[in-house]
């Protein structure tokens, strides 16, 4: 298993790590298989969206606000409900495709880290399965 580190900057946002994964998928050499990646953090979560247009990973940012405001009838002391109900929406798992030592994405796909109770710097674990 492998550990990325992610340095979030705001209390809720997405964070495109495509370009991340797979520059660690090359130097590692893996060519054909799967990787399983996994968000240890019970506010942060995982998701695979559209990463041509920025404004998209904004609206989902927007969209979760309305769905599950910050504040609302919660009972967790620690005042991150909210966080905890989106990445249990979202999850904290994927399992992805790789093909040639590149993730197998659709032509406007990226890979997301979801942060929902920041700003915190995270770590996504990787777990590679050779095909």
């Amino acid at each position: 298993m492998e550990k990325m580190t992610i340095v979030t900057h705001m209390r809720e946002e997405l964070v495109n790590v495509t370009s991340a994964l797979n520059e660690r998928i090359r130097e590692r050499g893996w060519d054909n298989g799967a990787v399983v990646l996994w968000c240890p953090h019970t506010t942060g979560a995982l998701t695979v969206n559209e990463a041509a247009d920025p404004d998209v990973a904004r609206d989902i940012v927007v969209g979760m606000r309305g769905l599950v405001p910050h504040r609302g009838d919660y009972r967790h002391a620690e005042g991150n409900s909210d966080a905890h109900i989106k990445t249990s929406l979202f999850g904290p798992g994927l399992t992805l495709i790789v093909d040639g030592g590149r993730l197998q994405l659709g032509t406007w796909q990226g890979v997301y880290f979801c942060e929902f109770d920041g700003p915190r710097t995270r770590s996504l674990w990787m777990q590679w399965l050779q095909g």
